[in-house]
This record gives structure tokens, sequence and C-alpha cells, in this order.
């Protein structure tokens, strides 16, 4: 049997061609906002678990992160929950981006703006409370 050049793809092989062989829409935007949620997971793990100073100790806040933070530990709750939400948030932004990318932009600008002042009130906490 002779060999040819093309190769025969089914539908999965031409959705992962498609999904990772080309440029990902609006990289440095989705970069960005991974970085802050890695700042803030980091921000929260360390208030959470390093943050006694006397008789204050630190909280979650967030009832929803709280449920994963108590489930299942500080480690792994909170890296479960910003995973997810992550995860979440840039895929609806990537699916929006093939049709509006001004809009996913804005979505994923406006998330690394909002997640960013969240990460910068944590610092402000911990330097006013240790």
């Amino acid at each position: 049997m002779a060999k040819s050049g093309k190769r025969r793809t089914g539908p999965i092989g031409k959705l992962l061609h498609t999904l990772f062989r080309r440029q990902l829409p609006l990289e440095h935007e989705t970069a960005m906002f991974v970085l802050v949620n890695v700042l803030d997971f980091l921000a929260t793990w360390w208030m959470l678990t390093h943050g006694r100073s006397g008789n204050r100790v630190f909280v979650e806040s967030n009832p929803i992160a709280s449920y994963f933070l108590y489930g299942w530990g500080p480690f792994k709750g909170m890296l479960m929950f910003k995973l997810a939400l992550v995860l979440f948030v840039c895929g609806i932004a990537q699916v929006i981006a093939v049709w509006k990318p001004q809009t996913a932009s804005r979505l994923l600008n406006f998330g690394t703006l909002a997640v960013g002042a969240v990460v910068i009130y944590s610092a402000t906490l911990y330097v006013r409370n240790i």
C-alpha cells in the first residue's frame, strides 16, 4: 500500500487541530488575567495559612470560595475554586472572541483589573494587620 502525503482525520482530529495549531485569540489579555488570578490565589492562600497576628485571623469572605476552602482545605480548595473560575471566564472569553474580539478583550481586561484590585486590597489588609 502506497503512502500518501495526506492523513485522514476525523472530526475530533480536526477540532484538536483547530484548537491547538493556530494562535489563541487574545493571548496577552488571557495571560494577564491568569497571572493576576495566580497572584490572588497565592495571596489568599498565604493570608489564610500564615496571616495570624495575635487574636486576628484572616478568613475567606466569599461564601462560594469558603465552601471549597473549608471542604477541601486551604490549598486544594482554593486552587480548585480559582482554576474553575479562571477556566470558565477564559472559555467564555474565547467563545465571545470568535464573533466579537473587542468585547472579549474588554471582558478579560475588566476581569484583570477587578482581580488586580482584590490582590492590592489583600496585600493592604495583610500589611496593616500583621
